[in-house]
């Protein structure tokens, strides 16, 4: 019998799916070493969602055969380590796309309208603060996609639906498919960045942030920033230094670098900053599909 090891909870449907394929399904209590050790040692296969899974939990495993990632993203999980044992990834490309979409979308209207500092501001009994500051309305003005993935597919139509303009720069959008969408190709980084009056990053992580203090720097001022994809798409330093200066009127962020936020992150205290801690699949209905859908991908991989 094949047994799975849950290094993370997961929806309880995925749990059954895989279950009544006859796979022995064993919840790890958490991912330290002296916790994960004995079940890795007799799991064929894993699933995993925002830890990831490092080369050292590999070299605990030594009948694994699959590693399911309950999401899109596999930046966390030691691909070559996987690769050199012939261990397949697999994850589940748009299982939750609608859901961090609309997490996006929520993040621009909160930071538009500094719904942080405004709920602070009734709480304090500040009755003057909405005489004292104003908010940016979207609709009207340009949103940047960084990227045409699932996500960005997504919120696109989330955003015309408020009257924005979208742009987006893709290496893989068609001009074509873009044009059916309504939206507007970018002509490099330059001119995305110009354009943007909201940013949403929707790329994949690579040797360097994507935006990091050049690219801020060209941002509009007073312009926003929304981070749903990965962490490391962004230089955080830089993009505190931007909001305290005042150049960006704000972000908001699901995803950082290092999670939870470490206490020494430059981060903290960050005007126009709204964080939330890499919540946008964590919906009812988007977890009932990615658990399903990462069960079913690790079912397929164990197949003879």
């Amino acid at each position: 019998m094949k047994v799975c090891v849950l290094v993370q909870p997961i929806d309880p449907r995925g749990i059954a799916l895989l279950q009544a394929a006859g796979v022995t399904v064993i919840a790890a209590p958490d991912t330290t070493p002296e916790a994960l050790a004995p079940l890795l040692a007799q799991a064929d296969a894993v699933i995993t969602r925002n830890w990831g899974f490092p080369g050292w939990a590999i070299a605990l495993a030594p009948r694994l055969a699959v590693i399911g990632s309950h999401g899109t993203g596999v930046d966390r999980i030691d691909l070559a380590a996987a690769q050199a044992r012939g261990i397949r990834v697999v994850n589940t490309p748009g299982a939750n796309a609608q859901d961090v979409a609309e997490l996006a979308l929520g993040l621009m209207l909160g930071v538009a309208r500094q719904m942080r500092a405004a709920d602070a501001a009734v709480r304090a009994g500040d009755a003057g603060w909405r005489l004292r500051h104003r908010g940016m309305a979207l609709g009207g003005r340009c949103l940047g996609l960084w990227g045409w993935g699932h996500v960005a597919q997504a919120l696109a139509p989330m955003a015309q639906g408020l009257g924005m303009r979208v742009i987006c720069m893709s290496a893989h959008a068609g001009v074509a498919e873009l044009a059916a969408a309504h939206v507007t190709p970018a002509q490099g980084v330059a001119d995305l960045l110009a354009q943007a009056d909201v940013l949403s990053l929707h790329g994949v992580p690579g040797a360097r942030p994507l935006v990091g203090a050049a690219e801020l720097a060209m941002l509009r001022p007073g312009s926003i920033l929304i981070n749903t994809a990965r962490g490391a798409l962004v230089d955080e330093t830089a993009l505190a230094t931007a909001l305290r200066t005042g150049h960006l009127a704000g972000a908001g962020l699901d995803v950082t670098t290092e999670e939870p936020l470490p206490p020494d992150s430059p981060l903290h205290d960050c005007p126009g900053l709204i964080l939330t801690p890499h919540i946008g699949g964590t919906t009812d209905r988007a977890l009932e599909r990615t658990a399903v859908a990462a069960a079913s991908a690790v079912l397929a991989a164990l197949a003879p």
